[in-house]
Parts: structure tokens; C-alpha cells; sequence
């Protein structure tokens, strides 16, 4: 049976009386008998206070992005080897962000997922169309494209340490959500086209819903059969909201 996780993306927010109130609130509100696995993505920059305070806790903590190498001259960026240090264990790579803000290419994203685990690190995947993608009926076409250079460059054999978001582009900050099942058809579409290369991994694969989730519809959403919890954007900056979305994953 797959884990659920449910992931809090903070996003470019937080000062540090923030960041430490919200892990602290975070921290004891999450039911360490429950099943769901918690993970806090904060900026780069709080990374060493999350981890102060989640040491020897039941919630992991991770990076937002990272650079495809593992050192060197890139002034600005951060390494995985870096976050690893951090006790990083996860690291998001394609966020819609990312590839629509700062131009990166499938390709690249490809390029962070193998960095990413190079370093020792689990990356969890973006994949997800935008709003004129959707309405040209191209969903699968983009998420499949998007899947493919993963796997053509790693192979499928590397998602096995990885997990997967879907997010639509379009419900992303917009406060429009894919209904439970828009949602559970991309999932189900991106787990049977994985079966076709490794029904096993296709199988044990988490694959987790980013679009406007909140406390409201999570329990609806990750209902769904090929649904294993949340990518959790601007409501994870809510310790309360954060919590009871984590309650719904089981």
C-alpha cells in the first residue's frame, strides 16, 4: 500500500519568526500515529532553522529547486549535495513555477531529477498542463511529454525513489480546483502509462495532487483511487489549513 504524503510548498514567504512559528505549530499538530508522511518545503534560506527544529521529529523537510550540478561557478544557486547536508531528503524539480517563470525545459527538469538523486536526494516530480492546454483538449499529450524526458534520460527503473505531483497549471494560486475526478483521470493516465514501461513501480508510485488544495476538498480528493495526497501551495502557510489537509490524507 502507497503512503500518503501531504508536501508544504512555502513558496518565496517567510521571515524567520514566521518560518519558526508555523514548523513549531506544524510539529505539534501532526498525529505521529497517523499514516501520512509530512514534509516542509521552505525557502533555501530557513532550510537550517526547519531543520533545527523538526531534528529527531516525524516530519521531513526538503529543498524547492536545485541546480544540475554539484558545484562550481553559479553564483546564486544551490546544490543538492548542499541540501543533503541540511538533512534534506527531498527536493522539488519542475514546479509549473519553475518552467513557466524561469523558462525551464522539459530537458532541463530531467537534468534536476537525475542531479537530485545523484545527491542522495527524492525528487518529487511536477508535471501538469496550462489553461489553453486543457481547453485544446492536450493534457495527456503534455503530461506524457513531460514524463517521457524523465524517463528516457533515468530510465524507469529511477522513479521507483521518486514521487510524482500533478498539477494543472491553471488551478494553481487561481482558486479553481480540478474536481476529484478531472483530477483522479490525470492520475490514473500517468500511472497506466508508467505500467506500460514497469507495472510494479507504476503501482508502488505516489502521485500527489497540486492545485488549490485546502481543507475543505482534500478529503475528496485524496479519495480517489490514484490520488496519494497533496502539493500544498499557499495553504500550507496556514498551520491550521496545513493541518487538517494532513488529517485528510489518512
Amino acid at each position: 500500500m502507497r503512503r500518503p504524503m501531504v508536501a508544504g510548498n512555502w513558496k518565496m514567504n517567510g521571515t524567520r519568526a514566521e518560518a519558526g512559528a508555523l514548523t513549531r505549530a506544524v510539529a505539534q499538530g501532526v498525529d505521529a500515529a497517523k499514516q501520512t508522511e509530512v514534509l516542509l518545503c521552505p525557502p533555501f534560506i530557513l532550510i537550517p532553522l526547519v531543520a533545527d527544529l523538526l531534528q529527531g521529529g516525524k516530519i521531513a523537510w526538503g529543498g524547492q529547486d536545485l541546480n544540475v550540478h554539484a558545484a562550481g561557478a553559479h553564483t546564486g544557486e544551490v546544490s543538492g549535495p548542499m541540501l543533503r547536508d541540511f538533512g534534506c531528503r527531498y527536493v522539488i524539480v519542475g514546479h509549473s513555477e519553475r518552467r513557466a517563470l524561469y523558462g525551464e525545459s522539459d530537458q532541463l527538469v530531467a537534468l534536476k531529477f537525475k542531479a537530485a538523486q545523484g545527491a542522495g536526494l527524492i525528487p518529487i516530480l511536477c508535471v501538469g498542463e496550462t489553461l489553453a492546454e486543457r481547453e485544446a483538449n492536450q493534457t495527456e499529450k503534455v503530461v506524457a511529454r513531460q514524463l517521457d524526458a524523465v524517463t528516457n534520460l533515468v530510465g524507469i527503473g529511477a522513479l521507483a525513489n521518486s514521487v510524482l505531483a500533478y498539477e494543472p497549471v491553471w488551478a494553481i494560486g487561481t482558486g479553481k480546483t480540478a474536481t476529484p475526478q478531472q483530477a483522479q483521470d490525470v492520475h490514473r493516465f500517468i500511472r497506466t502509462k508508467l505500467a506500460a514501461l514497469d507495472n510494479g513501480i507504476a503501482a508502488g508510485l505516489r502521485i500527489l495532487y497540486g492545485g488549490s488544495v485546502k481543507g475543505g476538498n482534500a478529503a475528496e480528493l485524496f479519495g480517489q483511487a490514484d490520488i496519494d495526497g497533496g502539493l500544498i501551495g499557499g495553504a500550507s502557510l496556514n498551520a491550521d489549513e496545513f493541518l487538517t489537509i494532513c488529517r485528510a490524507g489518512g
